[in-house]
């Protein structure tokens, strides 16, 4: 290691510097951007800039008089359609990154909180309904077995 780096004789002499290296690693907030979206973003970037400056020149040839103002018009304008075309693959190869190898299952999502939760309310409900049981049995009530659901014989005598 240099004597940068691990704040040996000469580094920072008189300056209070804590001997902190030159090259410090910061975790990035994003996630690097898969490859193939990658390669189609720079793809699109390039085509669009050199898309700008065919239409820039355009204008100028235009505003001069020039002959190749017609030649040029029509290559912007083909330039314009590829240059669209790059932007949308690079929409189109997200897409399907994401589709092919971006669903991650975790425990917090919000399928499982919504099972969770229905889970949980059907569960108060069930408690809810024992405890009027034992209630209706501990006032004396005697159920009835003649009614539409005795069939089932759920609701037989106990």
């Amino acid at each position: 290691m240099s004597r940068y780096e691990d704040g040996g004789a000469g580094a920072g002499t008189g300056t209070g510097a804590t001997g902190r290296g030159l090259w410090v690693e910061e975790p990035a907030l994003r996630h690097r951007m898969p490859d193939p979206v990658r390669t189609s973003a720079v793809r699109a970037v390039l085509i669009v800039a050199v898309t700008l400056t065919q239409a820039t020149i355009t204008f100028f040839l235009t505003l001069t008089g020039s002959w190749l103002a017609l030649p040029m018009g029509l290559g912007a304008i083909a330039g314009t359609i590829v240059a669209t075309w790059g932007v949308l693959d690079v929409w189109i190869t997200r897409q399907m990154w994401n589709q092919r190898y971006g669903v991650l299952s975790e425990p917090s999502s919000t399928a499982r909180r919504l099972r969770r939760e229905a889970r949980r309310a059907s569960r108060a409900t069930r408690r809810a309904g024992k405890a009027r049981e034992a209630r209706e049995a501990a006032a004396g009530r005697i159920p009835r077995e003649d009614g539409p659901l005795a069939a089932s014989g759920r609701y037989s005598a106990r």
